[in-house]
C-alpha cells in the first residue's frame, strides 16, 4: 500500500484531451508521470519522439517495447501545434530508444531541436549515444541535454535494458561537455529499488565529477505488475536530506516524491542560468 505522501489524482481536462486530439506522443501520459497537470499548467510539456515503441526493455519503463514502426514525418508538426495551442514556453523532447536505425534517431532529433526552437525553449533527453551522434544533437543548439543514469551501478542490470550501463551513462555525460562546455547536463536518479544511501551519494559524486550541472531525485512507482516491484517507500524527510547532498556536491537539484526527469524542467534551468 502507497503511503499518504504518494496519494494524488490525475484529472484528464481540456489540456489533456487537446493533445491527445492532436497525435503528440508525451512521455508525460506514456509513463503515467503524476506531475502531468501541475506541468503543463505552467507552461511545461515533455514530448517524445521517433513513435512511442521502444526497442529496449527496460523493467521500469511503463513505455512500450518492441519492434518500432516507421518514423511518422508529422511528429514535428504536432508538437509545434500543441505548442501553439497550449502556448508553452519550454518543452522537453525525449524519445524511445530506437537501436533499429543507423544513427539511433540523432538526425532526426536534431531536426525536430531546430524547428521546435522556433516556438520556445528546447530541453532534450536522449539515448546513450556515442561521441558522434552527440554531436549531431549538439549542433541544433538544445538549451539542455539531459540522459539518465537511472540508478545506483550495482542495481543497473536488474533495472535496466542489458544495452545500457552505468559507465555508458556517465561516458555520455561527459562527451556532451567536452564538446560543448556551454550547454547544461542533467540526470536522474530513481529511488526505492533497493539502493543503499551510501550507493545514492556514491552515484551523485560521480555524475558532479562528470560535470553534470542538474540533477533529479525521485521515487520509483510500479508502472504494472510487470514491472520491476517498489523495494521501498521513500520518506519526503529523506529526499530533503538527499537534496541537501546534491547540493552541497554543487547540483541544481529538484528531489522529491513526485520529481520526475522532466519536472519543474524550466525553473531548474533559470536557476542555473
Amino acid at each position: 500500500m502507497k503511503p499518504d505522501w504518494l496519494k494524488i489524482r490525475l484529472i484528464k481536462d481540456g489540456q489533456y484531451e487537446l493533445i491527445k486530439s492532436i497525435g503528440a506522443n508525451t512521455i508525460c501520459v506514456e509513463a503515467h508521470c503524476p506531475n502531468l497537470n501541475e506541468c503543463w499548467s505552467s507552461g511545461t510539456a515533455s514530448f517524445m519522439i521517433l513513435g512511442n515503441v521502444c526497442t529496449r526493455g527496460c523493467r521500469f519503463c511503463n513505455v512500450k517495447s518492441g519492434k518500432p514502426g516507421e518514423v511518422d514525418k508529422q511528429e514535428v508538426k504536432k508538437i509545434v501545434d500543441t505548442i501553439k495551442r497550449l502556448k508553452l514556453e519550454y518543452v522537453v523532447i525525449t524519445s524511445v530508444d530506437r537501436d533499429d536505425l543507423n544513427d539511433g534517431g540523432a538526425n532526426y532529433f536534431a531536426e525536430c531541436i531546430r524547428k521546435i526552437k522556433r516556438h520556445c525553449i528546447v530541453e532534450v533527453l536522449i539515448p546513450d549515444y556515442d561521441e558522434g551522434k552527440l554531436r549531431i544533437i549538439l549542433d541544433a543548439e538544445p538549451k539542455v541535454v539531459g540522459h539518465n543514469i537511472e540508478t545506483v551501478k550495482r542495481l543497473q542490470r536488474k533495472v535496466r535494458d542489458v544495452r545500457a550501463s552505468y559507465e555508458k551513462s556517465l561516458n555520455v555525460l561527459s562527451n556532451i561537455k567536452k564538446i560543448d562546455r556551454k550547454v547544461y547536463t542533467k540526470s536522474s536518479i530513481m529511488l526505492g529499488l533497493g539502493e543503499s544511501e551510501e550507493e545514492v551519494i556514491e552515484t551523485m559524486k560521480d555524475l558532479r565529477e562528470n560535470e553534470v550541472d542538474i540533477l533529479t531525485l525521485g521515487q520509483y512507482l510500479q508502472p504494472s505488475k510487470k514491472h520491476l516491484e517498489v523495494e521501498e517507500f521513500i520518506n519526503p524527510k529523506k529526499f530533503e536530506g538527499y537534496k541537501k547532498v546534491a547540493e552541497d556536491l554543487g547540483f541544481i537539484v529538484a528531489a522529491g516524491p513526485f520529481v520526475r526527469s522532466s519536472y519543474k524542467a524550466s525553473e531548474l534551468v533559470w536557476i542555473k542560468h
